[in-house]
């Protein structure tokens, strides 16, 4: 998984409350087994019309957002069913972190495991970085985790809070399976000492 660390990048505003998982990824592009491949369907009822053509005035469609790293969203963000599409499709998509007041449990944890941070503020501070992304891709925000800082376009200071264990998994790098892999060596160790005591399993 890739490291998270600092983010200085492009803010998309998304005010809408309870935007569940069906509509960051329909059940229709849920078959795949594959975390890449899904970032074309990101927000996929929103973004295209019946014809498969782009909705103009849709957030991200929008040229100055095109390339947005970061969300402001609305309250209760990823709630719903708990599939694992749903951050799999933003991190494909190429957006690193989500600010909300509010994320549903599991699409909150599903984040952290995928190499996204969710930060949850205050309605006051969301309404303030809502205002500084809808100024478009010339204000630019900076993610700082180690710090716990975000940085507004006009320099003002947010921190926020994030779990210890969680931050260190993504200033690392580190999902289920490189956490695993840090125990690679007792587990090898663990291995062979069985094998010898237990040459029959």
């Amino acid at each position: 998984m890739e490291k998270f660390q600092k983010l200085h990048g492009i803010a998309a505003p998304m005010p809408l409350v309870n935007i569940d998982t069906d509509m960051i990824i329909p059940k229709v592009f849920l078959k795949t087994i594959k975390r890449s491949g899904l970032g074309v369907n990101l927000f996929d009822e929103m973004r295209y019309d019946r014809d498969g053509n782009e909705i103009a005035d849709f957030v991200l469609n929008k040229p100055q957002y095109r390339d947005a790293e970061i969300l402001v969203a609305g309250e209760n963000f990823g709630c719903g069913s708990s599939r694992e599409h749903a951050p799999w499709a933003i991190a494909d998509f190429g957006i690193k972190c989500v600010i909300s007041t509010s994320f549903a449990d599991i699409f909150f944890s599903n984040c952290f495991k995928n190499g996204i941070l969710p930060i949850v503020l205050p309605q006051e501070k969301v309404d303030l970085l809502m205002g500084d992304a809808e100024k478009g891709s010339n204000a630019r925000m900076t993610i700082d985790l180690e710090s716990q800082e975000i940085t507004t376009s006009d320099g003002e200071v947010i921190p926020f809070e994030v779990d210890a264990f969680k931050k260190h998994c993504l200033l690392n790098g580190l999902d289920d399976i490189g956490l695993t892999m840090e125990k690679k060596a007792s587990i090898e160790s663990f291995e062979a000492q069985a094998a010898t005591q237990r040459p029959w399993v």
